[in-house]
């Protein structure tokens, strides 16, 4: 691109040197060829000046190294821990998560009803070692029973015409559950949650 100055020195230079050839100013001569001269440093002192700065063509910048994104930070708590350690104790007694996770569309009712009675045993032994079950009603299901005005509201639904504070009187659909106590086994926090049940390999 060239700089505006330039334009103006070469207009400039052009009627200094007109000037040299008008028989008139012959008296001048010497002033006019130094302002000539003195024009034509000025432009190549500048052009020094603000010229862009060589680069070598065999020197390239060095790239930019690559961001390295560190892995991502996979964090559990006990919670989640020993939720999945109970799984594998279902898994383990009961087969619970090769029966959930099988498409038993191809099975018969037979094949799917035997699989079901080893699931049901052996989860029962689970839940019969690891915890406390008792029905949240004594009563018989179908019986009529009263519902105390403090009951818990986690251990009774009404459902029905609901109407009225309580206590309320109606039939038993359902006994309910519930747990008085837990003892499963207690797991510390890990990196990653552990495995419900390993990949058996058989060798040789």
């Amino acid at each position: 691109m060239i700089k505006p100055y330039l334009s103006v020195v070469a207009v400039l230079l052009i009627v200094l040197n007109a000037l040299l050839l008008i028989p008139a100013t012959s008296a001048y001569t010497v002033p006019i060829a130094l302002l000539g001269l003195l024009l034509a440093l000025s432009v190549l002192i500048l052009s020094f000046r603000a010229g862009p700065k060589a680069t070598s063509p065999s020197i390239a910048a060095p790239a930019p190294a690559p961001a390295t994104l560190p892995p991502p930070v996979t964090t559990t708590n006990q919670a989640e821990t020993e939720i999945v350690a109970f799984f594998a104790l279902l898994q383990d007694k009961g087969r619970l998560m090769d029966f959930l996770m099988e498409d038993l569309t191809a099975f018969d009712d037979a094949r799917v009803g035997a699989a079901a009675r080893v699931v049901h045993q052996g989860c029962g032994e689970v839940l019969k070692e690891y915890f406390k079950i008792t029905p949240v009603s004594e009563a018989e299901e179908g019986s009529q029973v009263v519902v105390p005005a403090d009951y818990a509201a986690d251990q009774y639904r009404m459902i029905g015409k609901l109407g009225g504070n309580p206590p309320f009187t109606g039939k038993l659909v359902h006994k309910g559950w519930k747990t008085e106590y837990v003892k499963l086994p207690r797991s510390n926090k890990t990196d990653r949650l552990p495995a419900i049940a390993p990949a058996e390999v058989e060798i040789g």
